[in-house]
């Protein structure tokens, strides 16, 4: 004998999983007005569409960065669909705020320990195929960062679709506005490493070695390729490093004389940026 489903039935079990009406009445009607059966029979409908998605792109969706209360620690995360029509949607970047609330509470030393972590007592791996049957589109955590610092501050880019963190070595008067230009920085500029000595030596040699071979197919002499080389990449680092930037914001000064000159000796210790799909 059929069990009637009412719509206060199928409301109640939208509210508690998020699914849509007419899956709600659907799992309902199969699970004979069971609850918890309803609810599993949803998630198996959840692994069915997320097992059907695994071979499409989700390079659309949002990047969460934010920093601890007392500033020491921050996260970030990219959380990814498939669309552009979904990453806007405000339930899907609510997600993606829940999960990053998750990391910075916890602080997981993996992106595999993230999703190890619950929300709400649901694993996040189990909840991204939740949301992938529910939404219809492949879901997924592919990028978690963190750093810790004196102060960290956080910083979101272009309508979640870039995030900054930035260390700093203290806590001092107008270091969180100083944060935020510096994070700006980052986001515009891309430095590679905080200064010359984060520059690994494969990159610093293929410089130098591009470098000799323009001088050389300009007819210079050998030994004017070494000292002209050794200019270029001075330039090099001048415009890829962190510290030794011009300023966006003043380009009279570099980014180590700015922060100079809001705290003497004040520096940054390490910076994190993750960019949609990049």
């Amino acid at each position: 004998m059929s069990v009637q489903i009412s719509a206060s039935d199928v409301n109640k079990l939208r509210q508690q999983t998020g699914a849509g009406m007419m899956d709600c009445k659907k799992a309902l009607v199969e699970a004979n007005g069971d609850f918890e059966a309803a609810v599993d029979y949803l998630r198996k409908k959840g692994a069915k569409v997320a097992a059907s998605r695994q071979d499409r792109d989700s390079n659309e969706g949002v990047i969460i960065a934010k920093a601890a209360a007392n500033g020491k620690s921050g996260i970030v995360v990219e959380v990814n669909c498939e669309t552009d029509f979904v990453a806007k949607n405000a339930d899907f970047v609510a997600f993606a705020e829940s999960v990053a609330d998750v990391a910075l509470a916890n602080n997981p030393a993996t992106l595999e320990d993230l999703k190890a972590l619950e929300i709400g007592g649901v694993k996040i791996a189990d909840l991204l195929i939740d949301q992938t049957g529910k939404i219809g589109e492949k879901i997924e955590v592919s990028k978690y960062e963190t750093i810790s610092a004196e102060k960290v501050v956080a910083y979101i880019h272009a309508n979640y679709r870039l995030g900054v963190l930035v260390g700093l070595s203290a806590d001092v008067a107008g270091v969180e506005e100083a944060g935020k230009d510096v994070a700006m920085q980052i986001a515009a500029m891309n430095p590679i490493a905080i200064d010359k000595d984060g520059v690994d030596a494969h990159t610093i040699e293929r410089e130098i070695a591009i470098a000799k071979e323009q001088i050389m197919a300009e007819g210079k002499p050998a030994e004017m390729a070494e000292k002209i080389a050794a200019g270029k990449l001075n330039k090099f680092f001048k415009e890829t490093t962190l510290l030794n930037q011009e300023f966006v914001k003043d380009n009279s000064k570099s980014i180590a004389q700015f922060l100079d000159s809001v705290a003497k000796g004040l520096t940054v210790t390490a910076f994190k940026r993750v960019q949609l799909g990049a």
